[in-house]
């Protein structure tokens, strides 16, 4: 009987282990001093160096993916951004309660294994973990001949945090009357792009989406669509670090939109009176609802609308934080304030 190798099964171990060459400069550039050794081991080793002075430590993890769109990555030919994408839905997630992301892990499960193709896009993931501060340590990539196409892949990952327990932010701390300071979006972020290809990228082609759109302000369509999700982590920490106290509770805007997420901050008996006024909607959003035919609620329930994550602030104190975050070249914008109610998300009418 012939030999068979695993090469032979379509999994090419030698360009495996190019690839993690590949990417060792990129994972190294994200190293901060707690990290110890270096890729390549069975597991990835963080010192506990970074809870020192902290009253009642607790670790914040978070866990994500960037979905669907992939897809649109991977029709463009774009494919060094969505690792930033990676980054930012776990950290974001893990900064709502005060957290500082330690390290990070990803997992990439591809078609066919490409040293250039794996190093974009990890690229892309050190770039997000340099902007969020943590520490890429360790990863996998998995070859999956025979279950997905060549030029397929898919990306999940995870955050490892840590939040000093009296330092805390959520629910139990915001009053009535409370501000509401929303951050801006670059676009639809990672969320609601199942119905996002079905009605604006279905049906085109590569060269369609790389045309100018008039209506993007001469932004290409593949491009409007591809725009990373934002990292928030600096400016935020930057925020409750020099203003401790000011700020009672984060949200950050993902699926479900501002409806079914700001929520996620309040108490039960108080309410967010969000004015949807107050915020330009981004283009590729507006073109978005246009196209599926949304009506607002609808559209306040899928898209993030423009603001990627919500701060609920002291009243006193909103002028001081809204410069504060100015300074880390946030453009912070008074969205809605904390009202008595029940724990939902209402708009002004």
């Amino acid at each position: 009987m012939a030999e068979i190798t695993y090469a032979d099964a379509g999994v090419d171990i030698e360009e495996g282990a190019a690839a993690v060459d590949a990417i060792k400069d990129a994972v190294h550039s994200t190293y901060r001093p707690e990290v110890v050794g270096d890729i390549g081991g069975f597991g990835g080793l963080f010192s506990a160096a970074a809870f020192k002075g902290m009253e009642e430590p607790l670790m914040v993890s978070g866990t994500d993916g960037v979905g669907t769109k992939l897809k649109v990555a991977q029709l463009i030919g774009k494919h060094d951004t969505v690792g930033l994408d990676l980054v930012a839905m776990c950290v974001n997630d893990i900064l709502a309660c005060g957290a500082e992301p330690l390290f990070f892990l990803d997992y990439i499960a591809i078609g066919k294994l490409k040293k250039e193709h794996v190093a974009k896009v990890v690229g892309g993931i050190a770039e997000g973990c340099r902007q969020a501060g943590c520490a890429l340590i360790g990863g996998e990539m998995a070859e999956h001949p025979g279950v997905m196409d060549p030029d397929d892949y898919d990306l999940s990952g995870f955050t490892v945090g840590v939040v000093d327990r009296p330092k805390m932010i959520g629910p139990d701390g915001v009053v009535e009357g409370d501000v509401l300071v929303g951050l801006r979006s670059s676009g639809f972020h990672s969320n609601g792009y199942s119905l996002v290809r079905k009605v604006l990228v279905e049906g085109k082609t590569a060269e369609e989406l790389a045309t100018p759109v008039a209506e993007l302000n001469g932004e290409t369509l593949g491009d409007a669509l591809i725009a990373p999700t934002r990292i928030y982590v600096k400016p935020v920490l930057n925020c409750l670090r020099n203003l401790p106290g000011d700020v009672h509770a984060l949200a950050h805007i993902t699926g479900g939109g501002i409806t079914e997420n700001l929520n996620r901050a309040l108490p039960e008996t108080m309410d967010a009176l969000v004015n949807k006024d107050a915020w330009e909607v981004p283009a590729i959003i507006k073109m978005g609802i246009e196209a599926a035919g949304l009506t607002e609620e609808q559209a306040l329930k899928t898209f993030n609308m423009g603001i990627g994550m919500v701060l609920i602030v002291d009243a006193a104190r909103v002028d001081a934080v809204m410069d504060e975050l100015a300074k880390s070249g946030e453009e912070p914008v008074v969205i809605g304030k904390i009202v008595e109610g029940a724990g939902v998300v209402r708009y002004a009418e």
